[in-house]
């Protein structure tokens, strides 16, 4: 594998300077070098991983999915759409064993790609994990709201929602929001257990990962004896409405219709064989989370054995958690009424359980919690390694003396991540987190088939299987869905200003400051940062 200008100790310069690639062997003695505290086994990884993708996704979008799209299929949906993480989810495995360091796909960027593709990188994995946790917060905020409601403690309106949100109370229009306290609160308090250490925190993540498991399979188990099949019947419900007069009808021309609809951007495929695919693309973003165990390299005990396990653990184990999820839920509410904010918990009430109700809830914000808690880990972990590489300030990269954690790096992640939570909608920091991880995905296939190529004698514990085939289809699968969001105007307006602005970042700092530019990082040599030992 070349390794790039500037891994000979020189300075890079001209075009061939934003395209310089930091060598594996020089991530991994970076690695061996860190000041991060390793203290994460496979079992914490797996938890890590599940505590970040069950959240939002099966506490909210399932109902949304079945009632607008799928109907009953959305069993189906679940199965289709884990299956297209899963080709991800391998080759994340093999990068993260090949190359176990903080940073996740900005790290395997910078490797295959060069260092402006690893920027555009670091500024993606910012709306993946800042910018969702941010998400999640606001649907916390939303369940602890309606927990407290339940035992006669009210919250005033106006403190529950962004500026300018309406609050309705039987569809009328009580209030105005001013800001989302509970949401910046939550943030806040995460935040802070991310400063005590990683130790800490992951032990905290595995309580709550166990409360929320609890939840969802308490749920999957009371709810099967109340499950009515007939409501399962027919599975794919037909297509609403009729496709018109002389349409060419059957499994492939109705699949091929779909995907025209998501690539559109119209998403008008509700039912029948097109709404199981439109169905699959609504809960993509309820597997995001796994790719949170990659970012973890640096602090894994034994990371070419534990990441694959962590990362492909946690999928299995929530792709069927989810299916089971989704067939108890349409057996019990018919699955036109289910578009609705916590659809979990209307089942529950429907069988007439309201002490379960109740515990749903709270094993939402259980679950909400440990999302939070991964997400913003992840997003400190990716600053942490950009300003080790020079392309952020290098305070970001300062490990506290007792804790062991970029703790100056946490709590700036932590603030805006709060402030954005507390107020910004709900609506518009979803959709503002969706080209973030498709981009990032993409990238992590494409990755693999650049260093099999570039790299054939790299160290891989852990290989993609079917190779060629998976990253290149998972690449596929990914650039589609990143189509179907790019369709939006808006979403295309705001990628295009955000791209551009950090660009212009980079340009202004990252591309003066960093240390493989410079010469500064040689291949083999121990990694130095001009910070003091103490701050």
């Amino acid at each position: 594998m070349s390794e790039g200008a500037g891994s000979a100790g020189t300075r890079a310069t001209g075009l061939r300077r934003l395209f310089i690639r930091k060598s594996v062997a020089q991530m991994h003695a970076e690695h061996a070098q860190s000041d991060l505290k390793r203290s994460l086994g496979a079992l914490n990884l797996v938890l890590l991983g599940i505590g970040c993708i069950i959240g939002t996704g099966i506490f909210v979008l399932t109902g949304r999915a079945a009632a607008n799209f799928a109907g009953p299929g959305i069993m189906i949906s679940f199965v289709i759409t884990g299956a297209l993480c899963t080709l991800v989810a391998l080759c994340y495995a093999e990068l993260a064993a090949a190359v176990p360091v903080s940073g996740s796909a900005y790290s395997y960027s910078y490797a295959a790609l060069g260092e402006l593709a690893a920027w555009v990188m670091g500024l993606l994995l910012v709306l993946e994990y800042g910018l969702a946790a941010a998400t999640v917060a606001v649907g916390w905020s939303g369940y602890l709201v309606s927990l407290l409601n339940d035992v006669g403690l009210h919250i005033a309106p106006a403190f529950t929602a962004a500026p300018g949100v309406e609050i309705r109370e039987a569809g009328v229009v009580v209030a105005q929001g001013i800001v989302n306290l509970p949401a910046m609160l939550a943030i806040l308090a995460v935040t802070a257990l991310l400063v005590v250490g990683i130790s800490e925190s992951t032990t905290v993540n595995n309580i709550v990962v166990a409360i929320k498991l609890t939840v969802v399979i308490a749920f999957i188990v009371i709810g099967s004896f109340y499950v009515d099949p007939q409501l399962w019947s027919p599975l794919v419900p037909a297509e609403i409405p009729p496709p018109p007069v002389g349409t060419p009808r059957g499994f492939w021309p109705d699949i091929w219709r779909a995907l025209v609809d998501v690539v559109t951007g119209e998403n008008t495929s509700r039912y029948g064989i097109g709404g199981l695919i439109s169905g699959a693309a609504t809960i993509f973003f309820a597997y995001i989370g796994f790719e949170a165990v990659s970012t973890a390299g640096a602090e894994s005990k034994n990371p070419a054995r534990d990441m694959p396990i962590g990362i492909l653990g946690s999928l299995l184990v929530c792709t069927v958690l989810y299916i089971l999820t989704a067939a108890v839920l349409v057996g019990i509410v018919p699955y036109t009424e289910l578009d609705d904010p916590a659809p979990i918990a209307k089942a529950v009430n429907l069988i007439g359980l309201p002490w379960f109700a109740i515990l749903v809830k709270i094993g939402a914000i259980a679950g909400l919690s440990s999302v939070m808690l991964v997400l913003l880990y992840g997003q400190t972990r990716i600053f942490y390694t950009m300003a080790r590489d020079g392309l952020l300030p290098a305070p970001l990269a300062a490990v506290h003396p007792r804790f062991r954690t970029p703790w100056i790096n946490t709590l700036l992640v932590g603030g805006l991540a709060a402030a954005s939570a507390g107020l910004m909608p709900l609506g518009a920091l979803a959709n503002l987190t969706n080209v973030g991880a498709l981009a990032a995905f993409a990238i992590v296939c494409l990755t693999v088939l650049y260093l099999r190529y570039a790299a054939p004698g790299m160290k891989r514990p852990f290989k993609t299987p079917f190779f060629p085939a998976t990253p290149l289809l998972g690449a596929l699968m990914c650039l589609f869905l990143l189509m179907a969001l790019m369709a939006n105007p808006e979403t295309r307006r705001f990628f295009l200003i955000y791209v551009v602005g950090g660009l212009v970042v980079y340009f202004l700092y990252g591309y003066r400051h960093s240390r493989l530019g410079k010469g500064a990082i040689v291949l083999g040599a121990e990694p130095t940062l001009d910070l003091p030992k103490k701050l």
